[in-house]
């Protein structure tokens, strides 16, 4: 019989000790006595979700933390989204993220003032969407909605041109930062240099009650194909999420990635919803990858008191009442993240990421006190490649069953 394995992933979650917290770090700050407890009682580390020389974004880690080669399947971060809705693409056209922002103003002196449009609302997100639609006519170029800010946009036969190699930064790596570097790159194609600058006129002149004012596309690939998640590993596996990106990755796996009304992919998500949808998936599947956005979301605003929130949440909301079916079926159960996302810097880095272990077959009584990054550093075991670990874990639960 498959034992059956959970990975409780809050994005974003670890951090640097601050001085605010008189040198903690919000892991280290919140009330997490759930996570606190299992470290004691299981194997801590470090994984190396981002492969040295690629970009620490959500999508490359969290495919590694997956159990995939980002070096091998990694072809961007729209396609992954555009995997997530469905969309039937062509081999040639590449697919782009298509953020909706705030900017200081859209030109070289101008600077990114937040790259979710104020965390736009679904409803305002959709209009905006609409009228683009509508009036932003450029030969080749389409754009597909989404939710909220996060949409994507369409470049028929586009991975036959230079766009393809244009490295335009991700808008959340661009906060308080001048926008030169990368309009000098849009520059560069006609069809992207069109489609930004008429999309802020648009923006300006139509009747827009939000504070979007500029459109971003970035994150370009060709679609995406995975193996299949249960001929490659042998478990039939399911994804609970409220972000495309990570129902993307589960979708081209061939994964179970159920839609959650009052998912939100932010502090005030629907905690209750997660945890009832978990449960029933288990019931089916044998790999669970629950996915929690919101301390990611605090770590790029640089909000101290809502990062440190969102994870007591986790810990309480999430992982907490599931904890039972851990028991229940005797599972095996990685609690981490998939990158840290510092509250100085309000974006993603590089360092390897803490993780916990816990078999209730096999506890390991490693007298840890807390779950945290330094306690996961002091543990002196380093995963890299990130995406070993997933394997390693299968091998590790088949040995005690």
């Amino acid at each position: 019989m498959t034992r059956k394995l959970l990975f409780f992933i809050a994005d974003g979650m670890g951090d640097y000790p601050l001085q605010e917290l008189e040198g903690r770090t919000p892991m280290e700050a919140a009330e997490t006595p759930n996570m606190d407890r299992l470290a004691s009682l299981g194997t801590l580390g470090l994984c190396r979700s981002i492969p040295r020389g690629m970009d620490a974004g959500s999508d490359i880690a969290n495919m590694s933390l997956l159990g995939f080669n980002p070096a091998k399947y990694h072809t961007g971060r729209g396609p992954i989204e555009a995997a997530a809705q469905g969309l039937a693409c062509e081999n040639t056209d590449l697919i782009y993220r298509l953020n909706l922002c705030t900017v200081s103003e859209f030109s070289a002196q101008g600077v990114m003032l937040d790259h979710s449009g104020g965390h736009i609302s679904g409803e305002d997100g959709a209009f905006l969407i609409q009228r683009l639609q509508e009036k932003l006519r450029i030969d080749g170029m389409v754009i597909s909605p989404g939710f909220q800010y996060r949409h994507l946009l369409i470049q028929k036969d586009g991975t036959l041109g230079l766009e393809n190699d244009l490295d335009i930064s991700p808008p959340h790596d661009l906060i308080n930062k001048h926008l030169d570097r990368d309009l000098a790159r849009f520059d560069r194609s006609r069809s992207l240099s069109n489609l930004v600058y008429q999309g802020a006129r648009l923006l300006r002149d139509m009747d827009n009650p939000t504070r979007v004012n500029a459109v971003w596309p970035w994150g370009q690939g060709k679609p995406l194909a995975l193996p299949d998640y249960q001929k490659h590993f042998g478990y039939r596996g399911a994804v609970v999420s409220a972000v495309d990106l990570i129902k993307g990755l589960g979708r081209a796996a061939g994964m179970t990635v159920p839609d959650i009304p009052g998912a939100t992919g932010l502090l005030n998500t629907d905690y209750q919803a997660k945890c009832e949808t978990a449960r029933e998936l288990l019931e089916k599947n044998d790999f669970l990858y629950l996915h929690l956005e919101a301390p990611d979301e605090c770590g790029h605003t640089g909000n101290i008191k809502d990062k440190i929130e969102a994870i007591r949440r986790f810990d309480h909301l999430i992982l907490g009442p599931l904890l039972e079916s851990v028991e229940k079926y005797r599972a095996g159960c990685l609690i981490g993240c998939d990158h840290l996302t510092p509250i100085v810097k309000q974006t993603h880095t590089h360092d390897p990421v803490p993780f916990l272990f816990y078999d209730p077959l096999r506890p390991n009584r490693s007298g840890a006190s807390e779950f945290s990054e330094q306690t996961a550093k002091e543990a002196s075991l380093l995963i890299d490649p990130g995406h070993d670990l997933l394997p390693c874990l299968f091998q590790k639960m088949k040995a005690v069953s």
